[in-house]
């Protein structure tokens, strides 16, 4: 039996935190963009915000722990995979920063406040603007989208590498044993 190189347990946990903050901001993203205007629907724009604000902070911290704690090293791949993997980590990576910062320059420019789990009002970043805010929606919107895109590409990348060619993917991320037979 061979032990799988994994990640850190603080990557590990950091991974699975904005995994499941992405998948809560997502559905409640598209479900309360088409509500009417309500008490209901703006407590749900402060859920997605306060979501949207700890995902930031996550992935913040996730850069941060990463800059001192390389990633396990992949099992042989082709080139190609190697610069495919790497290429869809750096950009979900960037599409984890860009898009809540989206949604905080869209809320500011929509002059809506951004008060993270209701204590801690988080400055405007840009005055308020009705086309800029129109604007962001619509890079919000797209961001979103290739992130969706991207997820499915990593997901879908990961479960072939683990069931087809049977490299240890899921292991790295704290799935499974962590011996191989």
């Amino acid at each position: 039996m061979s032990t799988v190189s994994r990640y850190s347990t603080p990557a590990i946990v950091l991974h699975w935190l904005v995994v499941l903050g992405i998948f809560a901001a997502f559905p409640l993203g598209v479900y309360m963009h088409e509500l009417p205007l309500s008490p209901y629907k703006l407590q749900l724009y402060s859920y997605h915000k306060w979501i949207g604000v700890t995902i930031f902070l996550l992935v913040a911290l996730r850069l941060a722990w990463r800059a001192g704690h390389p990633p396990p090293a992949l099992p042989p791949l082709p080139a190609w995979q190697r610069r495919a993997s790497a290429a869809v980590h750096g950009l979900l990576y960037l599409l984890m920063v860009a898009i809540p910062l989206s949604g905080w320059l869209m809320s500011s420019a929509k002059g809506f406040p951004t008060v993270w789990f209701g204590v801690l009002p988080l400055p405007d970043l840009v005055d308020k603007n009705r086309e800029l805010g129109e604007l962001l929606t619509t890079v919000h919107k797209g961001l979103n989208i290739t992130l969706l895109a991207l997820v499915v590409v990593h997901v879908a990348a990961a479960l072939q590498h683990h069931f087809i060619e049977r490299h240890p993917f899921l292991q790295r991320m704290g799935w499974g044993r962590k011996e191989l037979s």
